[in-house]
């Protein structure tokens, strides 16, 4: 009987406890509907640009009828057109039945903000739920239908003016005048095929004209100024925007200065780049200044002394062997012309002797060789439109002590423009301080410390000592100390073949054409004001060519009206 009592007593219990338990089962096994979840991560990965992501969160259907080359190719389209630049959240994503709500605003470069709301079923095939695409979610604000389209107008081409504010190129169609010696304005023409793509997401038509090199693809932004026109979709007016000119662009060329170097230059393949050091302003581009690279030769021993100074590799009261070559590796590295060279540190760089500071290369290594040379720009991209990023080979990659001894002397595999080296020569003049150039009047270029400036103190007078004493004497000019470095840079392998008859060995010896010509400099030593970076291809010894050229820069530089 109490068993009995006791069943008929805990009965009651127990059910309500298999019901509790059954209800928890109900309860945890029910899931939140997953629209929102999808649309929320789709907003997020469309203000992060990640198609690939977007595309994942539609439903099976709408992938394989929209497959991701084609969902990516018609959103990129898109986004040229509108000139896209982002994609912005516009409120909080909303789950009404089976669809979701996105608001979204495309922040554009032409027609500012385009706000819509993107209107998406949610749909489960099979075990996958996934949000149903249209192609008229590309961009906010469409209409099933749509059809996006835009017409530019371009405003007329802003002038371009020298320093002194002459006049270098104007008009549309562009006419340039005298004062733009030497090509340094620049053209103007068709949209390079290469580029057709940046330029349509800039809202640039297919037949616009754009600055093609010099000051006119440097400031092919300023230039232009900004295109208008409509975008619509289909008949209907999305936005619209008013075309606006460009104001005047003010370079830094000096008309005066940028003469002297296309005459200096004259019809010889080369290059002269001037730079006002302080402040990276460039006055002067001719030739191929800054857009081809070749062979530094001696010019690079001026980064090879600074780096052997900072890292104590050498010092100053150290004397060198009178000596004709160094043997590095088994080989002779030798002077130039096979000259007896040597003396005090200072002597050996006056004379830019090969047989100092190849070993010193070896004594300081390749990483800081090359750590070195990069802290004076090389393997930088460049900060002008067109340039040449002056190279170095990684330290793991210069090989033996003779590569790296090659290298030391800039030959081996390191590259310059002369404007990179006028820079070289202007960071000496800054007191150890890199600048980078800029073409814009009264801009200061970026700049970092390459040396001490107790370093470059001390490379300076050395260098003074080349235009003095040295291989740079032709650079000297009276009343004005000159800071200069020669560099005659080898074209191919200088290596004597003792088989080759003695003719064809002096014959060798004798073409000044296998070699280039370089000079580094920079003006009044004590105040620098100007430097200058020259280069004379298959032109012979820098301080024989290069050395005289960069006088009739220089004094026309420092010449006051």
């Amino acid at each position: 009987m109490r068993r009995q009592r006791i069943v008929r007593r805990t009965a009651p219990l127990l059910l309500l406890a298999l019901a509790a338990f059954a209800g928890g089962v109900v309860t945890g096994t029910r899931s939140d509907p997953p629209g929102p979840g999808l649309a929320e991560r789709y907003a997020v990965a469309w203000t992060r640009g990640n198609l690939k992501a977007m595309h994942a969160q539609l439903a099976p259907s709408s992938q394989r009828r929209f497959p991701l080359a084609r969902f990516e190719r018609l959103h990129r389209a898109a986004a040229a057109t509108a000139t896209t630049a982002r994609i912005e959240r516009a409120g909080r994503v909303t789950a009404a039945q089976d669809a979701v709500q996105i608001p979204l605003r495309a922040q554009t470069k032409l027609f500012g903000p385009l706000d819509g709301t993107l209107s998406m079923a949610v749909r489960t095939e099979g075990e996958v739920t996934g949000l149903v695409w249209e192609r008229h979610l590309v961009l906010p604000g469409l209409r099933r239908g749509d059809r996006l389209r835009r017409d530019l107008t371009a405003p007329p081409r802003a002038d371009l003016q020298a320093r002194d504010g002459t006049l270098l190129a104007s008009g549309t169609p562009r006419t340039t005048t005298a004062a733009a010696a030497g090509g340094v304005a620049g053209t103007v023409g068709p949209i390079p095929g290469e580029q057709a793509g940046e330029y349509a997401r800039r809202g640039y038509p297919e037949d616009a004209q754009v600055g093609l090199s010099g000051l006119e693809r440097e400031f092919e932004a300023r230039l232009a100024g900004r295109f208008g026109g409509l975008l619509r979709a289909s008949g209907r007016l999305l936005a619209r925007a008013e075309a606006q000119r460009g104001e005047p662009v003010r370079a830094s060329i000096s008309p005066r200065v940028q003469a002297a170097a296309v005459a200096a230059l004259g019809p010889r393949l080369g290059g002269i780049a001037v730079l006002q050091p302080q402040t990276g302003e460039v006055l002067a581009l001719a030739g191929i200044a800054y857009s081809a690279l070749q062979p530094p030769g001696s010019t690079f021993k001026v980064i090879t002394l600074a780096a052997g100074l900072e890292q104590r590799a050498v010092r100053v009261r150290d004397r060198f062997p009178v000596v004709t070559a160094a043997t590095l590796e088994g080989v002779e590295v030798e002077n130039a012309n096979g000259e007896s060279c040597g003396g005090t540190l200072t002597e050996s760089f006056a004379e830019s002797c090969n047989s100092v500071f190849a070993p010193l290369g070896v004594r300081l290594g390749a990483q800081k060789l090359v750590a070195a040379a990069e802290a004076f720009g090389f393997n930088e991209p460049p900060s002008l439109q067109g340039a040449q990023t002056p190279v170095i080979p990684d330290a793991e990659e210069i090989g033996d002590d003779l590569a790296l001894g090659s290298t030391a002397i800039g030959q081996g595999l390191v590259q310059s423009t002369p404007l990179h080296l006028a820079g070289v020569a202007a960071t000496i003049a800054n007191r150890g301080e890199y600048v980078r150039p800029t073409l814009l009047k009264g801009a200061r270029g970026r700049r970092s410390r390459a040396v001490s400036a107790r370093t470059a103190a001390t490379v300076g007078r050395m260098m003074q000592a080349v235009v003095t004493s040295g291989t740079g004497v032709a650079a000297q000019i009276e009343g004005v100390s000159v800071a200069g470095k020669t560099g005659t840079a080898e074209l191919r392998d200088s290596t004597p073949d003792p088989e080759a008859p003695e003719e064809v060995t002096q014959a060798l010896e004798d073409d000044v054409t296998d070699t280039d010509a370089w000079f580094l400099a920079y003006a009044p030593a004590r105040r620098p004001r100007i430097a200058i970076g020259v280069l004379l291809v298959g032109a012979g010894a820098g301080g024989a060519t290069a050395a005289p050229a960069a006088r009739e820069v220089l004094l026309a530089a420092l010449r006051r009206r």
